[in-house]
């Protein structure tokens, strides 16, 4: 009776190492006597005891955070940067043959390939130019990966710390621009003030009437601000008419 119980337990431990259950994202890379035959899933996986052996993958996309990295500029500026990797294997039996740990690979490519590109462009470009940066990033990592059956979908440069000194030299520049900026738009102002002036000048100068009408108007509005007392230069001319009426008569 007891070695009935033992070889029972025996095969239910055989069979439970010959059964395996993958999940949708998953596929099982079977190894017999240490030969790839191919991979499986997902699902119900049989495999043969003591004879094959079953390394499993996930195929989701996984999101790998690049730890910060000293960066020093093109411009000489040094600089800590990190990032996020976006990628998925595409190919299980290259994932587990051609590279021993696919993760920690892709891992030390990312970063040494964050150092080197971001090390060829100055401090500006890296501030204004990143989708440029992101796309060079994600070429290069996805050109490397794909023997590994790697497929880098997408790179994104997250946080670019800056030294003190970089960011209070950076809020001068800013200032500076804007403070240039504003007198550009003041001198653009006054230049076309000056066409307007000058234009009206010239539609005054050929009407000598335009000209009283013009001190009129400005005495009544000025009167209508303030009711103090106020002495207004009235020019000769605005009586030449009513002196050569008089004249006539």
């Amino acid at each position: 009776m007891q070695s009935v119980i033992t070889i029972v337990i025996v095969v239910f431990f055989i069979l439970a190492s010959a059964i395996r259950i993958l999940k949708e994202y998953e596929r099982g890379v079977i190894f017999r006597l240490g030969r790839m035959i191919g991979y499986k899933g997902p699902g119900l996986i049989l495999l043969i005891p003591f004879v094959d052996k079953m390394i499993k993958v996930s195929l989701r996309t996984v999101a790998m955070d690049v730890p910060p990295q000293d960066v020093i500029t093109k411009d000489n500026v040094s600089i800590k940067v990190n990032a996020v990797v976006y990628f998925r294997v595409m190919d299980a039996g290259r994932a587990i043959i051609e590279v021993q740990d696919y993760l920690y690979a892709t891992s030390q490519l990312a970063q040494t390939t964050l150092r080197s590109v971001l090390g060829q462009f100055d401090l500006d470009e890296l501030l204004s130019a990143r989708d440029q940066i992101n796309e060079q990033l994600q070429g290069i990592l996805d050109k490397h990966t794909d023997p590994w059956g790697i497929k880098v979908s997408l790179v994104e440069v997250k946080h670019i710390d800056l030294p003190e000194e970089m960011k209070r030299a950076i809020a001068k520049q800013a200032e500076a621009e804007r403070e240039r900026r504003a007198k550009i738009i003041h001198a653009e102002g006054e230049y076309q003030a000056s066409e307007k002036l000058l234009a009206a000048a010239e539609r005054i100068g050929k009407e000598p009437t335009a000209i009283q009408l013009r001190f009129l108007q400005t005495l009544v509005e000025v009167a209508a601000e303030n009711n103090s007392t106020m002495l207004f230069p009235v020019p000769i001319d605005l009586f030449q008419p009513f002196m050569k009426k008089m004249t006539k008569e």
